[in-house]
């Protein structure tokens, strides 16, 4: 005669409960696939609405990051440093974040 080891009706509970959550998963995995066309659709057209915001944004931050590297590059000129890797690190990471935002632009065809 086999023995339990555990409460049967915890464990019959415990099996009952994962059952349902997996129909409860599926029946809104098959919910949302009906309209899953129409969502990526809107997620695109709210993308390109906000692209040209999100790229002046870029253009912002490379503005304020030239405005640092540039007070960053005085300060090492006026204490006699060195500024030749300076100038070269700060101006390209502003021509990067420029380019990046203009050439992403260019690439998804938002003209």
């Amino acid at each position: 005669m086999r023995r339990w080891k555990g409460n049967f009706w915890v464990e019959g509970y415990r099996y009952a409960a994962l059952f349902e959550l997996a129909v409860l998963i599926s029946v809104a995995a098959t919910a949302q696939t009906a309209d899953g066309n129409a969502g990526i659709n809107q997620a695109n057209s709210m993308v390109r609405t906000y692209f040209d915001t999100a790229v002046n944004l870029v253009y912002a931050i490379a503005g304020i990051m030239g405005l640092i590297g540039a007070v960053d590059v005085f300060m090492k000129m006026h204490r006699g440093q060195e500024v030749g890797r300076a100038i070269a690190i700060w101006f390209g990471g502003c021509v990067f974040m420029a380019l990046v935002a203009t050439v992403l632009k260019s690439f998804f065809g938002l003209d």
